[in-house]
């Protein structure tokens, strides 16, 4: 049984509140990449499905996935299962809004995950917890999202500097930031970030973007290398006194220019 089971009416006790006292949220930005220490389980490339989600299940799967990467847990917080499934829903809501284009702000927004068959990872020897929690059906097939990220076409992100590209009228269309990008622990070191964001890339080259963006935190090697790997330069540093208000290390703005978009 899978321990986040799909959505349903949460207990009044688990409020937001609540949440921020129990665990800590990791930035949305942040990209979650493997140390030396951790196994390494292959996936074969030719199972694995690189794809903007188009169902609710698919999109409570990468709900999942981002608790699992994005919050750090203390083992021995009371109701911690119940408390997680508080956090999943939480995001799963907020995803269904933004991808659903209601929240304010962004013109278009897309969960793009990756994916594997069930019956694959279920022969790595990976979590029976992972396998549960990141499952969706998608024709008839198990699969398991084994990575994720929002691609959004918006201006600027809340609480985020901004882009200087496109200059002028192009900025409210033409210009998108890469957010919520992380990589299933169990999945490190099998290129799935890169996969990840060349898909993006696509996406967002379908989208007329020319200028695509995403914040990384300054000590955040592993994720700096990713996107540098990728094609990103530096562009700009948040402000010190920014990052200290928000309770966060600071970040930097990273930039590529989509190839063949003209505005």
């Amino acid at each position: 049984m899978a321990l986040l089971s799909p959505p349903h009416p949460l207990p009044a006790q688990f409020s937001a509140s609540t949440a921020s006292l129990l665990v800590r949220r990791r930035p949305t930005t942040a990209c979650h990449v493997c140390t030396p220490k951790e196994a390494v389980h292959r996936v074969d490339p030719s199972a694995l499905t690189l794809a903007e989600s188009l169902s609710e299940n698919e999109l409570w799967a990468a709900a999942c996935l981002r608790v699992r990467s994005f919050y750090q847990f203390k083992p021995s917080t009371f109701g911690l299962q119940d408390h997680r499934r508080y956090l999943a829903e939480r995001e799963f809501e907020a995803m269904k809004e933004r991808v659903g284009g209601k929240r304010k702000g962004f013109r278009r927004v897309s969960c793009i995950n990756a994916s594997v068959p069930l019956s694959q990872i279920s022969s790595l020897s990976v979590s029976d917890e992972f396998c549960a929690e990141c499952k969706f059906n998608k024709d008839g097939e198990d699969r398991v999202v084994v990575g994720t990220l929002d691609l959004n076409q918006c201006v600027s992100l809340p609480d985020e500097i901004s882009g200087i590209k496109p200059e002028g009228i192009g900025a409210d269309f033409a210009r998108a930031y890469l957010s919520n990008v992380c990589v299933a622990k169990e999945m490190h070191r099998n290129g799935l970030g890169y996969a990840l964001v060349s898909k993006s890339k696509l996406v967002a080259q379908e989208w007329g973007i020319s200028d695509l963006y995403v914040h990384v935190a300054v000590d955040n090697e592993p994720a700096k290398r990713l996107y540098m790997k990728s094609g990103f330069v530096y562009e700009n540093d948040e402000p010190a006194w920014q990052a200290r208000f928000l309770d966060r290390p600071r970040r930097i703005l990273l930039w590529f220019g989509i190839p063949g978009v003209q505005l």
